[in-house]
């Protein structure tokens, strides 16, 4: 896909969503997941969106194998939809939600495209526990590159306070526990997150440098979920305990 063709396949992406139609039926099983990230690169700098940093998505091994990849992917992380612990969402205003508990890594310097996971961590400003809320706005087992064009599902980010570089436990040790409603829903550790989060990271750096772009100082990056998604419905609170870290909650109304 040539420029020109980018330009008018964005414009006919935006005008679908501007009817609510998020996967263009048009677009069905027609695009490369690098014409993908390039749509949604365009997509979000024609919306006029501020992004404030990236989300890294499919990082455990059996889901890369249920979609048929054989990496993890990326999405990007806007500023309209951070929100702190605690935020209550409003149900009619999401698209079949879901959510994911994760770690969202703030960088203090630009790390190297081929960065290591030890650079990575030299580069680390300071880490929230965080969830990811999720839209499923189309088909995402069938048509991956419609959903990264559209984001990667990203809705918006829920960031527990932060705690600095220097007081952060092993993170691939790091245990969480996801209740929902107060019952424990699972339990597991930062090795589910490609062995270690910050993995998640590096495998961004390297990526992006793919497609001109990079992870600079500043940014957050939503290291991946340690257990598979849950569904959001009206009523539920959420709430995620990362031992040594903090602890992260919403609610929907």
């Amino acid at each position: 896909m040539n420029d020109s063709e980018l330009a008018a396949v964005v414009d006919e992406f935006m005008a679908a969503r501007g009817r609510g139609e998020y996967f263009p039926l048009a677009w069905f099983d027609r695009l490369s997941l690098d014409d993908a990230y390039r749509i949604q690169r365009h997509l979000i700098d024609k919306s006029g969106a501020r992004q404030v940093g990236w989300k890294v998505g499919l990082t455990a091994r059996a889901i890369q194998q249920q979609f048929g990849v054989h990496e993890p992917v990326f999405g990007r992380l806007l500023a309209d939809g951070r929100r702190d612990s605690g935020h209550a969402f409003r149900a009619d205003e999401l698209i079949a939600p879901g959510f994911e508990n994760e770690l969202c890594i703030v960088m203090g310097d630009d790390p190297v495209p081929n960065a290591t996971p030890e650079d990575v961590a030299a580069a680390v400003a300071y880490v929230h526990p965080a969830f990811e809320i999720i839209e499923t706005r189309g088909d995402l087992t069938r048509q991956l590159a419609l959903a990264l064009a559209d984001n990667a599902q990203q809705h918006s980010f829920v960031l527990g306070p932060a705690v600095e570089r220097a007081a952060l436990p092993a993170l691939d040790k790091v245990t969480v526990a996801v209740r929902i409603n107060g019952a424990e829903a699972a339990t597991a550790d930062g090795s589910a997150v490609l062995g270690h989060p910050y993995n998640a990271v590096a495998w961004l750096a390297a990526k992006l440098a793919q497609f001109g772009e990079r992870v600079k100082a500043g940014d957050f990056i939503m290291s991946g979920s340690f257990t598979r998604q849950f569904p959001l419905n009206r009523g539920d609170r959420i709430e995620a305990a990362f031992a040594g870290i903090g602890v992260v909650t919403a609610t929907v109304v």
